[in-house]
């Protein structure tokens, strides 16, 4: 085999889908925790300098904050795992691949293993489709604040119009009811929004719920990605029964309808007197 057949059989055991989902989902993996991570710590950082004065006022969030930046470290752990896994996968169900290693994988326990990567791909899109709906939430939350913080900037000639716009952190249940002050209004609220700590924030959880988008894409490339491969599988195997069966057929009909041994039968008196 040449070079450039060698290079072309390697270049089509490539398996691009795969691939390509693989990156968009590392890529989103990395934006959605890395940018979360830091998004959750600058979000403690504004509530703890602007909309509360006690700690117990907000001890609660920032256990909860806590809490959610272990469950991205274990998130991304999990999904650095998985997509290898998928890839490799994506690597063995290849035409390309099958033809140089076997078919292995038209084995019951291959085929029982792409079902399973089938269902929980499709599981973990489904999940994932409520975390980037729930991504959305702060996102959201800092839209409004910015798009107050620039009515209040339109409305500066006016100051009484100004100090009745406000944002209040108690209403999207960041802090308790009985918080103080719990809201920020008029020049303070701008003030708020033209600090570091906000646009950072804002930035930040922009990208993550864009990284959260990417990955349930690369997520929906995998599940179309694991069914063709398994669609395709099986129409193989139902191909290579029916060979099998034409090749029997065929046996039967060129010996007239029954099939011999080429050996000789074995009994026991042969063996004997082959001993004697």
């Amino acid at each position: 085999m040449g070079c450039y057949d060698c290079c072309m059989r390697c270049l089509g055991g490539v398996p691009y889908t795969s691939l390509v989902a693989t990156l968009l989902c590392f890529s989103g993996i990395a934006l959605f925790c890395g940018c979360g991570h830091q998004a959750l710590t600058e979000t403690e950082r504004l509530i703890e300098t602007y909309f509360a004065r006690n700690l117990q006022d907000y001890i609660t969030l920032a256990y909860l904050i806590q809490y959610f930046q272990y469950i991205i470290y274990g998130l991304a752990s999990f999904f650095f795992l998985y997509c290898i896994v998928l890839l490799a996968e994506g690597f063995y169900t290849t035409s390309a691949t099958r033809q140089t290693f076997g078919e292995f994988r038209s084995t019951m326990c291959g085929r029982c293993l792409s079902s399973m990567f089938i269902v929980v791909t499709y599981v973990l899109a489904v999940l994932w489709l409520l975390v980037f709906a729930f991504s959305a939430l702060p996102v959201y939350f800092c839209y409004n604040m910015d798009a107050t913080c620039h009515t209040i900037t339109v409305l500066t000639e006016t100051p009484a119009s100004i100090n009745q716009l406000c944002i209040d952190a108690r209403q999207y249940g960041l802090l308790p009811w009985n918080a103080m002050p719990g809201k920020a209004c008029g020049m303070t609220l701008s003030t708020v929004c033209k600090t570091r700590e906000f646009r950072m924030t804002y930035d930040l959880y922009i990208a993550a719920f864009a990284g959260a988008g990417i990955t349930l894409l690369a997520l929906v490339l995998w599940s179309i990605q694991l069914a063709v491969s398994r669609g395709s599988l099986s129409d193989q195997r139902e191909r290579e029964e029916e060979k099998s069966y034409t090749l029997y057929g065929k046996l039967l009909k060129d010996r007239g309808g029954s099939l011999f041994s080429p050996y000789a039968p074995h009994t026991p008196s042969s063996s004997s007197s082959l001993r004697n």
